[in-house]
C-alpha cells in the first residue's frame, strides 16, 4: 500500500500541475480509473476535458486514442471495418480507435444514437462485436467521454442505458481566479503553447492493473455497508425520487468508494468515502421528483440518510 500510494500521489500531483485548480476532479478521475469504470465529463467546451484525458493516459503510460464524435460518424468509424485485400483475396479487419487502452470519445452527444450505442458492448463487456466476430479489447480499457450541455446546438441526449455505463460523471467548471491567472501566464510564455501538455510516464499499465485487482481487498465494515444500503434504498423512495440506484449502480458506488480509499492510502472504507464519491456516481442516475440540479438531488439524498 505505501508504494502504491506514493506512485499514485506522483500521478495525482502531475495531473494537478496540468489541470490547474481542480484537485477534487483530478482525484475523482483517478478514482474512476482505479475502480475500472468509465468516466463522463460534461461541461462547456474549452475547460480542460481533453487535457485531463490526455494527461491521465500519459502519466499511466497507456495507449491513447481520440475520436471526435460528429453527426456523420458511423459505428464502423469507431469499431473498425473489414477491407478486401486483393493480394490475398481475403477480407482483413482494420481495428478502429476503440482498440486502445484509453479512448477519448470527444463530444459524444454530437453523434447519432446508433453510433453512441456502438460503445455499449465495449464499455460493459470489454469486447467489440464487428461483422459477426467478437474481439477482446486491450487491458486496461478506460473510456473517457466528454459531453456538451444539452442546450447547445446539435446534441443528441444520451439514453439512460448509455449513461449507466459510466461509473462516474463529473463537471470541471471554470477555474478560479488564481488558477486562471496561472493558466494565462503559462499560455503567454510562448507564441504557440502546446494545446494539451502531457506529463512523463510515471507508472506502467501493469502497475495500474495490479492496483485495480487490489481494490476489491479494501475492507468495508458492516456499518459502512449498512450506510450504503440505506442510500440505495432511500434513492428508490418514489415519494422523493423518480429514478433510484440500481443494484449495478450500488456495486459501482462501493467499488468507487474502495478505490477512493485506496487512493488515500487506506485499506478500509469509511462513510465519508461513500459521501465523497456519491455525487459523481449518483448524479446522473438519481432523479428527484421535484426538478432540481444533479448536485442538489444528491445533497437531498445525503440529507435523508444519516450516518449510523
Amino acid at each position: 500500500m505505501p508504494a502504491a500510494n506514493e506512485a499514485l500521489h506522483q500521478v495525482e500531483s502531475a495531473l494537478n500541475d496540468i489541470l490547474l485548480g481542480k484537485p477534487d476532479r483530478v482525484r475523482l478521475a483517478l478514482t474512476c480509473l482505479l475502480a475500472n469504470g468509465h468516466l463522463l465529463i460534461e461541461d462547456q467546451p474549452g475547460v480542460g476535458k481533453t487535457t485531463l484525458a490526455h494527461a491521465l493516459a500519459a502519466a499511466m503510460n497507456l495507449d491513447y486514442r481520440r475520436v471526435q464524435f460528429t453527426s456523420d460518424l458511423l459505428p464502423g468509424d469507431v469499431l473498425g471495418v473489414s477491407v478486401f485485400a486483393q493480394g490475398s483475396g481475403e477480407f482483413r479487419f482494420h481495428p478502429g480507435p476503440i482498440f486502445t487502452q484509453v479512448l477519448l470519445a470527444d463530444e459524444i452527444n454530437r453523434a447519432p444514437p446508433k453510433t453512441q450505442s456502438a460503445l455499449l458492448e465495449a464499455m460493459e463487456e470489454r469486447q467489440a462485436s464487428v461483422e459477426g466476430a467478437t474481439r477482446p479489447l486491450p487491458e486496461p480499457f478506460f473510456v473517457i467521454a466528454t459531453q456538451n450541455p444539452e442546450e447547445q446546438v446539435g446534441t443528441h441526449p444520451l439514453p439512460e442505458s448509455q449513461m449507466d455505463r459510466f461509473l462516474m460523471r463529473i463537471e470541471l467548471g471554470y477555474p478560479d481566479a488564481r488558477a486562471e491567472r496561472a493558466l494565462l501566464e503559462r499560455g503567454g510564455a510562448a507564441p504557440a503553447p502546446v494545446a494539451h501538455p502531457a506529463p512523463d510516464a510515471i507508472v506502467t499499465p501493469e502497475d495500474l492493473q495490479g492496483w485495480q485487482s487490489r481494490i476489491a481487498q479494501v475492507h468495508a465494515e458492516p456499518v459502512v455497508l449498512d450506510y450504503l444500503q440505506d442510500l440505495i434504498q432511500t434513492s428508490r423512495d418514489r415519494a422523493r425520487f423518480v429514478h433510484g440506484l440500481s443494484p449495478r449502480a450500488g456495486l459501482g458506488l462501493l467499488r468507487a468508494a474502495r478505490a477512493y480509499a485506496f487512493l488515500d492510502g487506506r485499506d478500509y472504507v469509511t462513510p465519508d468515502d461513500l459521501a465523497d464519491v456519491l455525487p459523481a456516481v449518483a448524479g446522473h442516475r438519481v432523479r428527484a421528483r421535484e426538478p432540481d440540479t444533479p448536485a442538489r438531488t444528491v445533497e437531498r439524498l445525503l440529507e435523508c440518510v444519516p450516518v449510523r
